[in-house]
């Protein structure tokens, strides 16, 4: 019998592949992934095309991050880190890979900072 872990990791696994069936990113327009662990969140600018990573952001890497108390405050500063990363590359346009995780909390939260410093989904 299959514990209540392994059953919440196969649906979200599911659910992604789903997700990822008709999402696709490509240099003018890549795919902006999430992936959330207990502790951190890593997001990535991904050109699917190429198959290269073109940014990335783990809130681990936020400047004052000891100062940012709650994980979701967390995900939004690297949703708008990432979002100057973008703009660097000259990347404005993305599509949102929510990694087969529910638009909520933190994978919200990443959308929301990423929106507000002008990437367009």
């Amino acid at each position: 019998m299959k514990d209540k872990n392994t059953i919440k990791q196969e649906t979200r696994l599911r659910r992604h592949g789903k997700v990822r069936s008709k999402i696709f990113g490509d240099s003018q327009r890549p795919r902006l992934s999430v992936f959330r662990s207990n502790k951190y969140i890593f997001l990535q600018l991904i050109d699917d095309k190429n198959g290269k990573t073109l940014a990335s952001v783990k809130d681990s890497e936020i400047k004052n991050i000891q100062k940012i108390k709650g994980k979701v405050k967390r995900a939004y500063e690297a949703g708008k880190l990432l979002a100057e990363k973008a703009k660097k590359a000259d990347i404005k346009n993305v599509v949102f890979d929510r990694g087969g995780y529910k638009y909520h909390g933190r994978v919200k939260a990443v959308a929301e900072g990423a929106r507000e410093n002008g990437l367009k989904f």
